[in-house]
């Protein structure tokens, strides 16, 4: 069973890859829209980072109530399904054009939406519950301005 650290360090990972994966793809891409999109995004998973990070300092070992028991269940079951929530990280070696790049982040900012909804849906406290809303609004926010990159794409010959 995870605990509401365990949780939060799956939180804290998500957005620690998210960052540095940003920042690296930045470094590959000669892409200038791209490369400003993902140093902004590189910055919002870092001041993600920190808000989790912030979240479970607060935490007592008390905190870690029957609610998580429940969120960890479902947790478990997501990653048995196959959700990975994209804590692997991503080979820029495999990923060879701007839309294949794009895609991927599109599906990591996909994932990390889904963990945050599940985690979302247990969480009673009203303020920690809004600010993760903002997060999950965030997240949805770097999906839209990659796909709008995505669709300003030439088309390929």
């Amino acid at each position: 069973m995870f605990t509401a650290h365990d949780i939060l360090d799956i939180a804290i990972r998500l957005e620690e890859n998210g960052e540095k994966t940003y920042r690296e793809a930045r470094r590959h891409t000669p892409d200038a829209s791209l490369a400003a999109l993902l140093t902004w995004m590189a910055q919002e998973e870092h001041n993600h980072a920190r808000w989790f990070n912030r979240l479970k300092e607060r935490l007592t070992e008390d905190e870690d109530s029957p609610l998580l028991a429940e969120f960890s269940r479902a947790l478990a079951e997501d990653v048995v399904q196959g959700q990975s929530f994209s804590l692997q990280e991503v080979d820029l070696a495999t990923i060879d054009t701007r839309e294949k790049m794009i895609r991927t982040f599109i599906g990591f900012e996909g994932d990390t939406i889904a963990f945050y909804e599940t985690l979302g849906s247990f969480i009673d406290d009203p303020v920690v519950a809004e600010q993760l809303g903002q997060i999950v609004a965030e997240e949805r926010n770097h999906i839209a301005q990659l796909q709008r990159l995505l669709s300003s794409e030439p088309p390929s010959p």
